[in-house]
């Protein structure tokens, strides 16, 4: 089928989904405060869950956290705060937002929000067993046992009023694309549709759950342009070797990335029908990254296609090590690694998540 076709489709979507939220907004009386956040998905998201598991997909240790408070090396895939860091300081509800497996985390803590994702997961749990990380299962029960705890300390009542009020974020995907269709000797048996859609109907199954556990705020990332994530990159011209030295983002991962949220846009309109008590909305990360790529003065970057760390075009996690040379300065870098954004990217994606989706909730 031509991807163009997919437009006129996506367009008729886009406006009801809009429609509806302002109908939303009309309608309904002032949502009240917000009073955690919850993330759940991969290193997006990730604040440090996989420093306490058996997995390579580590980065509790220099120069990950270089631009972090004190420097410290926490386990984000970053050289620093991650987008929602940035969003839980913004509404007021701590300064970072931390991982429940962190031993410090108390059960005070969890009142105002954690991180349960896992870097290296997914979508699709094989794709975190592949890597030994925590599954998008495992994390629901994570999950389910915070919910104890926090019933334990404050009772249900209360417990309800938060979770009722709180804001889930679910941010995963892209390891399922690249492990599994893109970097994978089987992805070609792969039909990159019938996947998205796989990987579409575990969401619906997982904001389902959360909707049956009294969750009533929530938002779904879509993919950001994976074609441009500098290993992907870096693949795509060692396997075209005209194009070695030139550096561009390789098109059609970025197109199935649009056609993707395109479908969790529409996945996402059947949704807040169906719960009709509840917000569940679109967190569009494509757009930010792919224009701070085509426009990267307008916000003070200098390279996007290279990571900071190392040469910029392969390493990640174990591969970034402390003695891993870094750019002199990662604020002009929009990714820290081959994968990962960096602090400064993490913040503009926060910027425009609570510029246009926050308002909503």
């Amino acid at each position: 089928m031509n991807r163009n076709q997919h437009k006129p489709m996506f367009v008729t979507f886009l406006i009801n989904i809009l429609l509806l939220q302002l109908l939303n907004l009309t309608n309904a009386s002032p949502s009240p405060p917000i009073t955690a956040l919850y993330a759940f998905g991969d290193s997006t998201v990730d604040s440090g869950n996989n420093n306490y598991i058996p997995t390579l997909f580590q980065s509790n240790h220099p120069p990950y956290g270089k631009s972090f408070p004190s420097k410290l090396s926490t386990g984000r895939f970053s050289d620093g705060k991650l987008a929602t860091d940035f969003i839980v300081s913004s509404l007021g509800l701590k300064p970072t937002l931390p991982a429940y497996l962190n031993p410090s985390v108390k059960p005070v803590d969890l009142l105002t929000g954690v991180s349960f994702a896992s870097a290296g997961g997914g979508l699709d749990d094989r794709t975190a067993k592949s890597s030994l990380t925590i599954t998008m299962d495992k994390q629901w029960s994570y999950f389910e046992e915070a919910l104890g705890k926090m019933k334990s300390l404050v009772g249900d009542s209360e417990t309800n009023r938060v979770i009722k009020n709180a804001v889930f974020v679910i941010s995963a995907g892209t390891n399922d694309m690249i492990f599994n269709v893109y970097d994978h000797v089987l992805g070609s048996l792969i039909s990159v549709s019938d996947y998205q859609d796989s990987l579409l109907t575990k969401v619906e199954v997982f904001v389902q759950r959360l909707y049956e556990a009294g969750a009533r705020r929530i938002t779904i990332a879509g993919l950001p342009p994976i074609g441009c994530l500098p290993v992907q990159v870096t693949l795509t011209s060692i396997n075209t070797p005209r194009i070695f030295h030139h550096r561009i983002c390789t098109e059609h991962q970025n197109d199935d990335s649009r056609v993707y949220n395109q479908k969790l846009q529409k996945l996402i309109f059947g949704l807040s029908q169906r719960f009709r008590s509840s917000k569940v909305l679109y967190l569009d990360i494509y757009s930010p990254l792919i224009d701070m790529i085509k426009h990267p003065r307008k916000y003070g970057l200098e390279e996007t296609l290279r990571g900071c760390c190392g040469t910029g075009l392969l390493e990640a996690g174990p591969l970034c090590q402390p003695l891993s040379r870094t750019c002199d300065d990662v604020s002009k870098y929009l990714f820290f690694d081959s994968v990962h954004p960096s602090q400064t990217a993490y913040s503009v994606i926060a910027s425009f998540a609570l510029q246009k989706l926050f308002p909503l909730l």
